[in-house]
């Protein structure tokens, strides 16, 4: 089975799992505490395996980090994790510049090909209302809620 271990945290909101991408330092661990405190479920942080199952993106940790999280100024903490999930969302961390962007689909690396994309949103991981547009951006894109920016049906 193709797979692809790569630097990026994931979390689990309910069935959904979202991937958190972005530098060192970004915010990525940050968010999925914020995410993990308001009930998300740890998968991955700092390093997550992508792989592909009937023909869908699906993420897991290494078995060296498996429920681990890196607390900065805390340090590596021990969480309740998931073993793998589908990954329905792809969060890129850097600086918003569109209020209304255009759709964007998440590339995962080769030989990894899913048979229908998966989202792709760039936000500011830092702001508070983050963790509360990754929720809003779930619900928009499983229950195709969006105006007529973005459709995926």
């Amino acid at each position: 089975m193709a797979e692809a271990n790569i630097h990026a945290s994931c979390i689990a909101v309910g069935r959904h799992g979202v991937l958190l991408l972005g530098a060192s330092g970004s915010g990525k661990s940050d968010l999925a505490l914020r995410l993990i405190d308001q009930g998300a479920v740890l998968v991955a942080d700092d390093r997550t395996i992508l792989y592909m199952e009937k023909g869908l993106l699906h993420a897991r940790a290494p078995a060296s980090i498996k429920g681990l999280l890196e607390v900065r100024g805390l340090g590596i903490v021990k969480l309740q994790s998931r073993a793998n999930v589908r990954v329905s969302l792809a969060v890129r961390l850097g600086r918003e510049t569109a209020r209304l962007p255009a759709p964007r689909f998440y590339e995962p690396p080769q030989p990894l090909s899913p048979k229908s994309g998966v989202p792709e949103i760039l936000l500011n991981g830092r702001r508070a209302s983050a963790p509360a547009k990754i929720r809003t951006a779930l619900a928009a894109f499983s229950k195709g809620l969006f105006g007529d920016s973005f459709n995926l049906k």
